[in-house]
């Protein structure tokens, strides 16, 4: 089996001219997704903070994370990565800038909510420093209509 070396990435600010890619990408991770008008409005709000990972040469979106904050809290809204580039540090890159940006924004405490099957976001949360809090009973839908529980998950910043 041959390994091809992963193009390079940088992570930036996420703006609304990403609003169709993030809503393909999001179509392509979640059972439910977003349009790109729901994208461009969230984006586009003061309260709304976004990092978007970005392939260097063909400036292809390649994940992001979108989180919306009130006071000195935030929550992480969502978080794609495209899957053909999943496994590659994408995310953790992404959270690594984002939850400093968020804590110059004032932010004390990050809360985020992850469904119990999405083992690989877990392991990374829990890697980040966030611990489960609480849990939501069949919160959320699966592409095939069954209930899954969501996580809540929270951590401290400052």
């Amino acid at each position: 089996m041959m390994f091809r070396k992963a193009k390079p990435f940088q992570v930036q600010p996420l703006d609304q001219e990403f609003a169709d890619e993030c809503a393909r990408l999001h179509a392509a991770a979640f059972p439910h997704p977003w349009s790109a008008h729901e994208f461009e409005r969230l984006i586009g709000a003061e309260s709304s903070f976004g990092e978007a990972a970005v392939e260097s040469r063909s400036r292809k979106l390649l994940g992001f994370v979108l989180s919306r904050r009130a006071l000195d809290e935030a929550e992480i809204l969502t978080v794609a990565v495209d899957a053909a580039r999943r496994g590659q540090g994408i995310g953790r890159r992404m959270l690594d800038v984002h939850l400093p940006r968020l804590e110059l924004q004032g932010v004390k405490l990050v809360f985020l909510e992850v469904g119990e099957t999405n083992v690989s976001a877990l392991r990374l949360y829990a890697r980040l420093g966030f611990v489960e809090v609480g849990r939501r009973q069949g919160y959320y839908r699966s592409a095939a209509g069954r209930q899954v529980t969501a996580i809540a998950m929270r951590r401290m910043i400052a």
